[in-house]
């Protein structure tokens, strides 16, 4: 069977309002803002977000302003490197988090998770060195 995945592109994440996510995930968790981009339908907002170019989060606004606790999506994960690091700088930054610790996983590799503005859950994800 040929698959023809070629990558991961980007997760989805509804949002209430793009602007003060655009400036949570630029600001806060590190991401470049990569471009803005009307809809067809005009009650909708996107942007993407990623690094170097690449796209890794698009924000939208406008499909349903009654988002659960939860988001539309449960997380998504940004490898990091300097795992403790980040947790001060984020918790220095005022960042909310769902655990306040990193946990540890069986193979080594370590995560935390924190709140993006509308509750939607991000991971910080390092692994075994």
């Amino acid at each position: 069977m040929h698959m023809t995945i070629l990558k991961f592109e980007h997760v989805g994440v509804q949002v209430k309002d793009i602007e003060e996510s655009i400036e949570f995930y630029t600001q806060k968790v590190g991401l470049e803002l990569i471009e803005t981009l009307p809809h067809t339908d005009p009650s909708l907002k996107l942007a993407f977000l990623g690094l170097e170019g690449n796209v890794i989060v698009e924000l939208i606004q406008g499909y349903n302003s009654s988002l659960p606790n939860e988001g539309k999506v449960h997380h998504f994960a940004l490898a990091v490197d300097g795992i403790e690091e980040e947790f001060e700088r984020l918790k220095s930054a005022g960042v909310s988090f769902v655990e306040e610790n990193i946990v540890t996983l069986p193979n080594g590799a370590r995560y935390l998770f924190f709140y993006g503005p509308d509750k939607e859950w991000i991971e910080y994800y390092e692994v075994k060195r």
